[in-house]
C-alpha cells in the first residue's frame, strides 16, 4: 500500500525536471500497512508449524550428518575418478581456455610409455573461482564436476590453491587399453600441494613444507 502519486515538474539546477512525487501515508494507513505486512509473514511461520517437511531452513552444523544439497548446487570442483581410480582428463585445455578469471592452469607433460601428450598437475585456485560451471560445461570427456564440500574455510589463504589430480598419467581411455601390468609406471603420484603451488617449499604453524624443483604459481 502506497501513498498518492502526483507528477510533478521540479526545477534542479537550471532545468525542469518531471519527477513522481509520493505523498506519505496517513497514519491509520500506515497501522494497516504494517499489519497487513505482519500477518503475510506470519502465515508462511504458521504454516511450517502445519507442515514441517517444507522447511528450507537447514540446522547446521547439527545436520551435517544428512545435510542434503540441491544438485546444481556448486561449492567445489573435482575431477571425476572411474572406480578403477583412472581420471578422464586428457589434458586438452579447454576447461582452462573457457575459465574467465584464470583459476584454472592445467600442465602437461609427455608421456614417456605412450608418447601423447598427458595430465601433469591440474591446478585450481579455490580463492579467485566464481563457481561459474563454465569449465564443466567446456569439457568434451566429462571430466569434471562441481562437488558439495562447502567447509573450505582456511586460515592461510596459500591452501585454498592446490592439485586436482591424484596422479600424473593417461586418462582412463587409455589406461584401460594397456596391459594391467603395465599401468603403474604409467602413473606418477601427486600430492594436493606439491609442484607450482603457493604452499610449495613453505612452513605455516599446521602444514610441513614441501620440497619442489620447479618455481611458483
Amino acid at each position: 500500500m502506497t501513498g498518492q502519486i502526483k507528477k510533478e515538474i521540479r526545477k534542479v539546477g537550471l532545468k525542469d525536471i518531471p519527477v513522481a512525487v509520493v505523498s506519505p501515508l496517513k497514519k491509520a494507513q500506515s497501522g494497516l500497512c504494517a499489519l497487513a505486512s505482519l500477518a503475510k509473514g506470519m502465515r508462511l511461520t504458521f504454516s511450517y508449524f502445519r507442515r514441517p517437511s517444507k522447511i528450507v531452513t537447514q540446522q547446521y552444523p547439527e545436520n551435517r550428518a544428512t545435510l542434503k544439497f540441491p544438485p546444481r548446487y556448486r561449492a567445489m570442483l573435482k575431477l571425476i575418478y572411474e572406480d578403477n581410480g583412472y581420471h578422464r582428463c586428457t589434458a586438452c585445455g579447454l576447461c582452462d581456455k573457457a575459465c574467465p578469471n584464470g583459476s584454472i592452469k592445467v600442465i602437461t607433460r609427455k608421456g614417456a610409455a605412450t608418447g601423447r601428450v598427458e595430465l601433469d598437475r591440474y591446478i585450481w585456485r579455490l580463492d579467485s573461482c566464481v563457481m561459474c560451471n563454465a569449465c564443466v560445461q567446456a569439457c568434451p570427456f566429462d571430466a569434471l564436476e562441481m562437488g558439495h564440500e562447502f567447509e573450505n574455510a582456511v586460515y592461510d589463504r596459500r591452501l585454498l590453491v592446490f592439485n586436482l589430480n591424484r596422479y600424473a598419467g593417461p586418462p582412463a581411455s587409455v589406461m584401460l587399453k594397456t596391459e594391467e601390468s603395465l599401468r603403474p609406471a604409467m602413473m606418477e603420484k601427486r600430492d594436493r600441494y606439491d609442484g607450482p603451488v603457493p604452499l610449495n617449499g613453505a612452513q605455516i604453524p599446521i602444514v610441513k613444507p614441501l620440497i619442489s624443483q620447479e618455481g611458483g604459481l
